[in-house]
């Protein structure tokens, strides 16, 4: 799918023609339209194409005139959901009449990242797009970090009087996706970096500016996808130990409460048996051998329970 738009006295309109200064937004695109695109434009193919690849890395290429970013950027996984999180790739082409971004994803993710921020977008300002792009992709991350620690939370919660697997496997799903986490963002910043330094194009002062700040997001939320990952690594050390102290206690209490029923069994077995024995022919023996075994019960149950055994 291709979507075209352009800045217009400060409103982003959509366009169904190709216009000078805008905005060319592929989106799962086709064979046929990638290579449409790149023809009109004048763009490598292989600029257009490398994004569409899922395990394509974050990098920087200049060729002839033509900027490729390719970005790492956080997506729900719809397909597996105990992995919460992955990484995608993006690739923003510029060239010296257009700005392109390329994704395959399924939804407009360009839009999504931009957050509603995207009408603020000036598609003549083609480098400040891209490193407007750069920095939503920071707060993206920064927004999934904080779902990914809200997730640790509650499953810690259920850790604590759990004794199933279902726990384990969801901390192993959360701790594949700060691993991808912490990798893109660490590409990411090299990138910015580059872009920083890069002398194919004069940054304004406002671009440098939003560029710093760009950064400083991305690697604080660097930052925080290494503190969670450290948590849950040493949270991941701690499970078996939780799960190996639940199913002591539980084997304890089962003991202990075995042992108690022991009481009133030894005591009607006992009167079970078919020989003479004490009291037999008096009228109130039942209801003195089930004081006796009831008696017996609660004096273990409290010895039991002074000493912590229950």
């Amino acid at each position: 799918m291709i979507l075209i738009r352009k800045t217009m006295y400060d409103t982003l309109v959509t366009l169904d023609h190709l216009e000078p200064d805008s905005w060319i937004n592929l989106v799962n695109p086709s064979e046929e339209e990638v290579q449409r695109i790149a023809l009109l434009q004048g763009v490598p193919l292989d600029f257009l194409v490398d994004p569409l690849d899922a395990d394509e890395r974050a990098r920087l290429e200049v060729e002839d005139g033509v900027i490729l970013l390719v970005l790492r950027v956080p997506v729900e996984n719809t397909a597996d959901p105990r992995v919460p999180y992955i990484t995608m790739p993006i690739g923003v082409i510029i060239t010296s009449t257009a700005v392109i971004t390329v994704c395959r994803a399924q939804q407009d993710l360009v839009s999504e990242i931009l957050n509603g921020r995207a009408r603020q977008v000036d598609t003549s300002r083609r480098l400040r797009f891209a490193i407007t792009l750069m920095q939503r992709s920071a707060l993206a991350y920064l927004r999934c970090l904080k779902d990914i620690n809200r997730r640790s939370d509650t499953i810690e919660q259920a850790l604590q009087e759990s004794m199933r697997n279902q726990e384990l496997i969801d901390l192993l799903g959360i701790e594949k996706s700060l691993v991808y986490f912490t990798t893109s963002l660490k590409a990411n910043d090299i990138i910015m970096d580059k872009v920083l330094r890069l002398r194919a194009v004069q940054l304004s002062e406002e671009e440098v500016d939003l560029l710093e700040d760009a950064i400083t997001e991305n690697r604080q939320a660097i930052g925080m996808a290494n503190i969670y990952s450290d948590i849950l690594s040493g949270t991941m050390d701690a499970f078996a130990s939780i799960i190996s102290n639940n199913m002591n206690m539980v084997m304890k209490f089962l003991a202990g409460f075995t042992i108690i029923l022991m009481i009133p069994n030894i005591i009607t077995g006992i009167y079970g048996m078919n020989v003479e024995l004490p009291m037999q022919e008096w009228p109130h023996a039942f209801a003195v051998l089930s004081v006796l075994a009831l008696g017996g019960v609660a004096v273990t149950w409290w010895w039991f329970a002074r000493k912590r055994w229950l």
